[in-house]
């Protein structure tokens, strides 16, 4: 089945070499097809910008700029094209090379969409909420310092689980299994399933490990008090927000969903094996 595209937005990260050159390369094929373009650059830290509607984003840069677009278009449901400059990331399965091939075989209905969780993270303070976030893949509670023990109280849904003492914890999505929350011990999960994770980092009490939760559950976890280091709330390990005592931390799913258009040269588990060297011989 052909796919209509009339209009694609470029989100590019300009810290990546070579990017403003695929830009112009992208651009140029893009416009000798009649479609209307929209180019956001960006370098470093930025605000979400407002954007229209459109029929595809191609995020230019690595899983950061994934994160970024994702949480740009995630309120109209956009299929996001992502290159990769530079080394492959868990999430960025196409190469700069690759870019006119998959764009071409989307286009005429040969490659099909990844469909990514994502979370709603929400900060409440006396019963008011004062943040909401959007993620693809976690949000970190932690102390704002160095190795310093935060005591939080976490609930999954009305059930209470008990008090962590913990660096922090982290609620990852199956995206974001790969990301901070495997080097805090956490599984790996495929991509594409109904789950969160919750992983507290460096628990002071060996009986807190990791669990995985259906992504129906609402998870609640409040900053106790008497707390001996400031804590912070990170979402994508871009977007950061200041905690106090007694705040509430909601994380649930969201109802739309990250739209990845799939490779069909390589998939999460060939990326996978490829990143943690993987050999499944003596070496493994």
């Amino acid at each position: 089945m052909i796919r209509k595209i009339s209009k694609v937005i470029i989100v590019v990260n300009l810290q990546k070499k070579g990017a403003a050159e695929l830009v112009d390369e992208i651009s140029s094929y893009l416009d000798s097809l009649d479609i209307e373009i929209v180019i956001f650059p960006y370098s470093g830290k930025t605000e979400i910008p407002v954007l229209e509607t459109a029929d595809l984003v191609f995020s230019l840069g690595g899983d950061g700029t994934v994160l970024f677009c994702s949480r740009i278009v995630e309120s109209f449901s956009i299929p996001i094209l992502a290159v990769n400059i530079g080394d492959f990331g868990f999430i960025t399965e196409i190469s700069k090379q690759e870019w006119k091939s998959a764009f071409i075989k989307y286009q005429n209905g040969q490659l099909n969409l990844s469909r990514r969780v994502m979370i709603k993270v929400m900060v409440e303070r006396d019963g008011v909420r004062v943040a909401f976030h959007k993620g693809l893949n976690d949000a970190v509670i932690s102390s704002n310092g160095i190795s310093n023990i935060i005591k939080l109280n976490l609930k999954i849904n009305e059930t209470d689980l008990g008090k962590y003492r913990a660096d922090g914890i982290i609620i990852a999505t199956p995206t974001g299994s790969t990301a901070y929350s495997i080097s805090a011990g956490g599984p790996i999960l495929d991509p594409e399933m109904e789950a969160l994770i919750i992983n507290p980092i460096c628990p002071f009490t060996l009986s807190n490990r990791p669990i995985v939760v259906s992504g129906n559950e609402v998870i609640h976890i409040t900053v106790e008090k008497d707390q001996r280091t400031d804590v912070i709330l990170s979402v994508d390990g871009q977007d950061a927000y200041p905690l106090r005592p007694g705040d509430e931390i909601i994380v649930e799913r969201s109802q739309t969903k990250a739209l990845l258009i799939r490779s069909d040269k390589r998939n999460f588990y060939d990326i996978l094996r490829s990143k943690l060297n993987w050999s499944g011989g003596a070496n493994a």
